[in-house]
């Protein structure tokens, strides 16, 4: 199938609330009282710049409502905190949880919005007496500050970049622990053409094969997918944005991308249902 760049208007995403959530997550809303999938996860699996994301296209494929609530620069914290995610596991038939990345979390060393996890509020004591020559006030972005700190110290980075591997691993399991129901993962590689020009390598961030060892007993299923070179090359293609969204849009799955991960986890989610 050929993907054109789908012109400059922008999607317009339906955002919608469930329950009592302050949570906005991509609509049309759907029916929570009627049989479905729920699909958790961050920007990849809410489908950005992308008409049909995974979601959708699981849904077409198993004849069964997959409700997406992925949002948009989430980690870790988002779902853990939210209350109304627990609720809809309980009703799914299964739950699809995207391994997010490392790096969007609260921890011992800083603190992150808890909405968009991507953000960075605050540095703790224990970072500061790490990092004393920086100055914490010129990062917005947990990636950004993470890249920098790297670079400037790469001994001392490692002691924090340990920390969110611990730290991911636990709260991996608080999550997975208060989501009821058969549970599926889904561990998204590289997309992109090139792995990220930061420094920190592919999404997720920091996730190694060893931690998500560590929480597939917990789960029913581990779904790895690793998009192919052609998907990869396709960058923009078949994606709907803005001129002014182009840079952001590069660092997105497309189309086929999200064709894939829907091809993916079909057969063995018909197997769970």
């Amino acid at each position: 199938m050929a993907f054109e760049h789908q012109g400059n208007g922008a999607l317009d995403y339906f955002p919608c609330r469930y329950g009592k959530s302050k949570l906005l997550f991509r609509g049309p809303r759907r029916k929570l009282d009627q049989p479905f999938c729920a699909a958790m996860g961050g920007t990849e699996t809410y489908g950005k710049f992308v008409a049909d994301p995974w979601p959708a296209l699981l849904e077409s494929r198993l004849g069964i409502a997959v409700v997406n609530f992925g949002y948009l620069n989430a980690g870790i914290d988002v779902f853990v905190n939210e209350p109304q995610m627990a609720e809809a596991s309980k009703a799914a038939k299964v739950t699809i949880v995207q391994l997010m990345g490392a790096q969007n979390m609260s921890n011992r060393y800083y603190a992150v919005h808890p909405r968009r996890n991507d953000r960075f509020l605050r540095a703790s004591n224990q970072m500061r007496s790490v990092f004393p020559e920086v100055d914490f006030t010129e990062f917005n972005f947990t990636r950004h500050m993470l890249s920098a700190l790297r670079d400037r110290a790469p001994d001392r980075y490692e002691l924090l970049a340990q920390e969110l591997r611990n730290s991911w691993t636990a709260r991996m399991k608080l999550l997975l622990d208060r989501i009821e129901g058969r549970v599926a993962l889904l561990w998204l590689g590289e997309y992109r053409a090139s792995a990220a020009r930061d420094g920190l390598g592919p999404d997720p961030v920091l996730v190694s094969a060893e931690m998500v060892a560590q929480i597939r007993p917990r789960v029913a299923e581990l779904i790895r997918v690793d998009p192919s070179p052609s998907a990869r090359s396709m960058g923009t293609a078949g994606m709907c944005y803005g001129e002014l969204d182009e840079p952001a849009a590069a660092e997105m799955p497309g189309p086929r991308v999200h064709q894939e991960v829907a091809e993916a986890l079909a057969p063995v989610l018909a197997r769970m249902i």
